[in-house]
């Protein structure tokens, strides 16, 4: 064989495994939700309704699950930012907080831990109130 060919079956072969991963990543399941999110509308009408300390501790496992995911999503960014940081190249662009920077990967990443403390504040805020319609 000469060498273009050789050539250009590796490109091939490199473009059918590229092919290959991105239909296997686009059929993975997505990450399951951590247990005790609530739905928007039932967030909604426990916000308009809870009276009683079931429906504050629900709205507290709510809000305590939704700042475990604001946490997985901050590091998942954090991991990024150092990636991109370690090969400039991959993430080089024009705009600086363009989503394949690691700026943006940072700015997120704090977004994200900064959501986090005000859901464990939502949390806490219901813990309190459960205990309060106890008595």
């Amino acid at each position: 064989m000469t060498q273009k060919l050789i050539t250009r079956r590796r490109g091939l072969g490199t473009a059918v495994a590229l092919a290959v991963l991105t239909v296997l990543m686009a059929h993975q399941a997505p990450a399951a939700e951590p247990r005790g999110i609530l739905s928007t509308k039932q967030v909604k009408l426990l916000v308009v309704n809870a009276k009683t300390p079931a429906d504050h501790l629900k709205l507290a496992h709510h809000y305590a699950a939704m700042a475990e995911k604001h946490e997985a999503e901050a590091t998942e960014h954090e991991a990024l930012a150092a990636e991109y940081m370690r090969s400039p190249q991959a993430g080089a662009s024009k705009h600086p907080m363009a989503a394949n920077t690691a700026e943006h990967c940072k700015y997120y990443a704090e977004h994200c831990r900064k959501a986090a403390k005000e859901m464990r504040v939502m949390a806490a805020a219901h813990e309190e109130m459960a205990k309060a319609t106890q008595k």
